[in-house]
């Protein structure tokens, strides 16, 4: 089944949720595109958990409108439940079932499934579905969730905070499950506040801040743009001066034989004016999401509240 009439899997318009005085979504205005893997990015209390509840008519917004799959979240939320897949960041499950016992439960609410499929999913987490729930670690439970969220090969798969517990080969292997979704044509929306697991496997990425969504951008696209460092070393000391009014320059310290430098954009202007001198040696560091998130989570990006 695909996405009702070529609609965007995601899309909301003025999305607003208060708890009282709470303003925990304002105005969200948000489109994921179908085949792509988009990164929600926030800390605790951003309210990326609040946007999926209400996407999912779990929480009834203040004002705004929402779709998924082409289909009003507010007057068809049973026909939606039905073609997503989903993983809270807080799983339950049936303690005294075993983990298939809980999937078998699950997927029979939704028409089956492939145990095959299943089985696989299980080998690839190394989770032992034989096992009752209440034997298992806080990781093997959160593995029994995620072959929950991957086991229905939904069109759009949301997960909220799927790599709690889990060890770094395991986050590796969910990774390859994420990438495997989207090669297949089908969409993941991944909230969570680990950096690495989104520079991953995101295409795109929006940051969420107090309810307020500040940037959308792809991934490559975000880190051309922010500020990165670049560490100059000269045969000779240079002052910090040479490169003020430099196309892209942010700031400048110098350090003796070496000058480090902030900036963004493109680096042609701030190396034409490094070789007027004698340059010894190179070193740029790339930026990463971790430090663009700071940058807009902390007031440096454009729109932040």
């Amino acid at each position: 089944m695909t996405t009702t009439e070529g609609a965007p899997p995601i899309k909301t318009e003025g999305l607003t949720k208060h708890y009282g005085d709470v303003k925990a979504l304002v105005d969200l205005d948000l489109e994921v595109n179908t085949g792509e893997v988009f990164g929600f990015l926030g800390p605790n209390g951003a309210g990326k958990t609040t946007t999926i509840r209400s996407l999912l008519h779990f929480v009834f917004p203040t004002s705004g409108t929402a779709t998924v799959l082409g289909m009003d979240v507010a007057t068809n939320a049973v026909e939606i439940r039905s073609r997503v897949a989903y993983m809270p960041s807080e799983y339950s499950l049936y303690p005294k079932l075993t983990g298939a016992e809980n999937l078998t439960y699950l997927a029979n609410l939704r028409g089956g499934m492939d145990k095959a499929y299943v089985t696989s999913l299980a080998e690839r987490l190394e989770v032992d579905l034989t096992r009752k729930v209440s034997d298992l670690s806080t990781g093997n439970k959160q593995k029994v969730g995620l072959i929950q969220a991957f086991m229905s090969k939904s069109e759009l798969v949301v997960l909220d905070e799927p790599s709690t517990g889990l060890d770094p080969l395991m986050q590796q292997e969910l990774q390859a499950m994420i990438r495997e979704v989207r090669d297949d044509g089908r969409t993941v929306f991944l909230s969570s506040h680990s950096l690495a697991e989104v520079e991953r496997v995101a295409d795109r990425v929006g940051i969420l801040r107090s309810g307020h969504l500040v940037v959308v951008e792809r991934v490559d696209a975000l880190k051309r743009k922010a500020i990165r460092r670049i560490d100059l070393e000269f045969d000779e000391p240079v002052e910090a001066a040479v490169f003020e009014g430099t196309d892209g320059v942010r700031s400048i310290e110098a350090r003796g034989n070496t000058v480090v430098v902030s900036f963004e954009g493109s680096v042609t202007a701030l190396l034409r004016t490094a070789l007027d001198h004698n340059v010894v040696n190179v070193n740029s560091r790339e930026a990463d999401l971790e430090q663009i998130f700071l940058d807009y989570y902390h007031g440096n990006g454009n729109d932040a509240p």
